[in-house]
């Protein structure tokens, strides 16, 4: 029960505060320490998948080594600053605040603002791709898409780590909620480094290759059980869950991403759009598959019901993996 309480704060400080401005984020710090590995592994060697690995191996070795040795200062002084140490690093692994703050940014100059350039300059924040000459359905497809597809990376998989790794509690020498930190902050590590070096453009289609693979491997399981849950979600919302259920099964594969699509697509099933299909990135169109059944015209007001239906189905995604963790025997 403590646990649950502890791992429900952090969650609950996402969810009312997001990411203040006003500090400096660590997964900057994680950036930054990419940034660094990749200067010095390029030289160590010509070989562009090896250095990559290394990267890979530098990158998460110094990201959980220095959030371990935190907590462990932490917790030698007392095991309350320790405990408040590692909540407050897995608030910062969290992102549903944000992105339901920056999806609405969108939705709101959608509605409200008689300029389009602004809510194509507001998604164009939250999206990889050209957005300067996107219709307003266009646009929302967007939002909704990046929404989708961040149910995972910036709630679940965080969320799942952070309960996963706990379990090593009862043979190592912390407690259960600073393991769920060094798991989080693993597992952004991994994440952040799929976002910057997980490209297969000339200059990252060999260097980030092993970065690109491991974030594929962390987020198998995460991807399809918050599919699974989103289609509970949208049956709970009263939304189309048997269209949730049937595009899921479906069309969970048409994506690049081995795991991307399995939210994209409930999401999709459930509000009656087609996601996906060509795109431009940086001038270059780009041809996706379709996901989804083009039975509803995609609006502004699919951002907030994507918005709910992702939130919705993040709690039940939390629910789920506590209850197998106390079924685990986990204290």
């Amino acid at each position: 029960m403590i646990y649950t309480l502890q791992i429900l704060s952090a969650l609950f400080l996402d969810f009312l505060f997001g990411d203040p401005r006003w500090y400096p984020h660590p997964v900057k710090g994680i950036g930054f320490l990419c940034r660094i590995s990749e200067k010095i592994t390029r030289r160590l060697t010509k070989k562009p998948i090896l250095a990559g690995s290394f990267t890979v191996a530098i990158v998460l070795l110094v990201t959980g080594g220095l959030v371990f040795l935190l907590l462990t200062a932490c917790y030698a002084v007392s095991s309350l600053l320790g405990n408040v140490t590692a909540i407050l690093l897995l608030y910062t692994t969290f992102a549903a605040k944000d992105l339901m703050r920056h999806s609405m940014d969108v939705y709101n100059r959608l509605i409200h603002d008689s300029d389009p350039d602004s809510a194509r300059k507001a998604v164009g924040r939250i999206v990889g791709r050209d957005t300067q000459t996107l219709s307003e359905s266009e646009v929302s497809k967007a939002c909704v898409e990046t929404v989708a597809e961040n149910m995972v990376d910036g709630i679940t998989a965080p969320f799942f780590f952070a309960v996963f790794f706990s379990l090593f509690s009862p043979y190592l020498d912390m407690t259960a909620i600073g393991w769920s930190a060094v798991g989080a902050f693993l597992y952004k590590g991994v994440n952040t480094m799929d976002s910057m070096i997980g490209y297969k453009n000339e200059q990252y289609i060999y260097f980030g290759r092993m970065a690109a693979k491991v974030d594929d491997f962390v987020n198998f399981i995460p991807a399809r059980i918050s599919g699974f849950m989103l289609i509970f979600a949208a049956f709970i919302l009263k939304l189309d869950y048997r269209g949730a259920a049937k595009i899921f099964f479906r069309d969970r594969l048409n994506h690049s991403s081995p795991n991307a699509g399995h939210t994209e697509s409930a999401v999709a099933g459930a509000l009656g759009i087609r996601l996906g299909g060509s795109l431009s990135y940086s001038g270059t169109i780009v041809a996706k598959p379709f996901i989804g059944d083009n039975i509803n015209e995609i609006k502004a007001d699919n951002i907030k019901t994507s918005n709910k239906l992702i939130l919705f189905g993040s709690f039940l995604f939390v629910l789920t993996v506590l209850v197998l963790r106390g079924v685990a025997g986990a204290g």
